[in-house]
């Protein structure tokens, strides 16, 4: 297959492949309430979701060394990992999604400010790891979300355009990122409403990819 030059499909991982949301939230919880800190899904939509752990660190922990933030920090995802093994389930219309982009040779990168353990374990679970031309780590750039640099790179991975391509997000910082990488972006709403996201940047949203207008609007953009 001939590959689509200048597009690609970019999607974060947590909350947009498979709605991991509620584990995360159950995870800091866990891991923070102890500590003070308790989030219900409101405020961990606002202050947590999307977010790098080193500026989670920061917020939460400011008087912590940052070697003892990033231990709490590591226990919270190994609690996270614990809660979602064998729990991964892709979101609607996902596994359809992947299957129509790879008969048409568009690239398909994963964009995620997650930690790479988490991400890989994800990927491996839904069975989806050899899907994606690569695997974009925030933290392991300068900038992670909400800076564009994360979709920035993976353009650069996929050999594409960002006006030809689309990137798929469910948090505020995801839009964000991938609005200011000039990529028009689809929220995906497993946690925010349409109003929140099209207000971080999206242009549209979804509640899945089985959205019959989010599958009329992809088959024009990569035309397939």
């Amino acid at each position: 297959m001939i590959k689509a030059i200048g597009r690609a499909l970019l999607f974060d991982i947590d909350g947009t492949l498979a709605n991991t949301d509620p584990l995360h939230l159950k995870a800091f919880n866990q891991v923070f309430g102890p500590r003070g800190h308790v989030f219900d899904h409101a405020r961990f939509s606002r202050e947590l979701q999307g977010f790098a752990n080193i500026s989670i660190g920061e917020r939460f922990l400011p008087d912590e060394a940052p070697e003892r933030r990033a231990l709490i920090l590591n226990e919270k995802e190994e609690v996270f990992r614990e809660l979602v093994a064998g729990q991964i389930e892709p979101l609607p219309g996902l596994m359809a999604l992947l299957d129509r982009a790879d008969a048409a040779g568009i690239p398909m990168v994963a964009v995620t400010n997650a930690p790479r353990l988490n991400a890989e374990m994800l990927l491996s679970g839904l069975g989806i790891t050899d899907r994606f031309k690569a695997l974009v780590i925030g933290a392991e750039l300068l900038h992670g979300k909400p800076h564009p640099l994360p979709y920035q790179e993976g353009l650069r991975f996929a050999g594409a355009s960002a006006m030809a391509s689309i990137a798929f997000e469910d948090s505020r910082t995801g839009v964000q990122s991938a609005a200011a990488a000039g990529i028009p972006t689809i929220g995906i709403r497993t946690s925010l409403s349409h109003a929140d996201l099209v207000a971080a940047g999206a242009i549209a949203s979804a509640s899945a990819f089985d959205d019959p207008t989010l599958l009329a609007r992809l088959a024009a953009a990569m035309a397939w």
